[in-house]
């Protein structure tokens, strides 16, 4: 446990040793604050205390602000040739992997811990469904553990930081559209089977506060997955 706080630390100080980490945070909070606030069907046009407009920005936001924070955690140290290094000390690649994804999640949290200043603004424009508001943040860390998995494993395949963003991107877009767009055309068993396999779909429904156990095993699944795939493909290379 010490060598996964160790690496986890170290992954989440190395995002704010340099301007990335401060212009990915910046750039997450102006997108969801301007489309939240000032644009489109923000919640002023909206009239209502609640905040449906940003759970429905955020999902859009994390599909890319995950894949640029999870890009370079393995790819980096593979081009770098540091990987070998942390490999053969007393550290093996589930602790590694376990630490990355550590660092990543903690680092989501925090983006989505200051937009807490949007429900705390809710909360005075009128009565507001705090329960609701519980449930779509628990379900913005739930797709975020699920896109870290999945931006993890494609880190761990290239050493090139772009090729491991874009493939993180392309992975999502099955899960995050293309499964979608299936789900709700196709009739009979396939229809059911890709609506299942849909992320958005679990996510807008836990954001609509609905509970169920099958959407935090789906979202779970795919997060073990994704980590598991990632300390495959190092074991390979050792």
């Amino acid at each position: 446990m010490d060598s996964i706080l160790t690496i986890s630390k170290k992954e989440l100080a190395g995002f704010f040793d340099s301007l990335s980490g401060y212009i990915v945070l910046i750039a997450f909070l102006g997108f969801t604050g301007f489309f939240t606030w000032l644009y489109g069907s923000d919640i002023f046009i909206r009239k209502q205390a609640d905040l449906v407009v940003f759970f429905s920005i955020a999902k859009w936001t994390l599909f890319f602000f995950i894949p640029a924070i999870t890009m370079k955690l393995i790819s980096e140290e593979k081009n770098n040739g540091t990987l070998e290094l942390l490999l053969t000390k007393p550290l093996n690649e589930s602790q590694l992997v376990t630490g990355k994804f550590l660092a990543a999640f903690f680092l989501v949290a925090i983006a989505l811990a200051l937009t807490l200043i949007y429900y705390i603004s809710i909360s005075y424009l009128g009565k507001i469904d705090h329960g609701a508001i519980i449930s779509g943040y628990l379900g913005l860390l739930l797709f975020s553990a699920a896109y870290i998995g999945i931006g993890l494993f494609a880190s761990s395949i290239s050493k090139n930081q772009i090729v491991a963003f874009l493939l993180a991107l392309f992975i999502g877009i099955f899960f995050q559209i293309i499964f979608d767009i299936l789900g709700s055309s196709l009739n009979g068993i396939p229809g059911k089977v890709f609506d299942f396999l849909s992320l958005s779909g679990h996510f807008d429904s836990i954001s609509r506060g609905v509970w169920d156990t099958r959407d935090i095993i789906y979202f779970l699944s795919i997060c073990v997955l994704g980590i598991e795939l990632a300390k495959e493909n190092l074991a390979f290379r050792k």
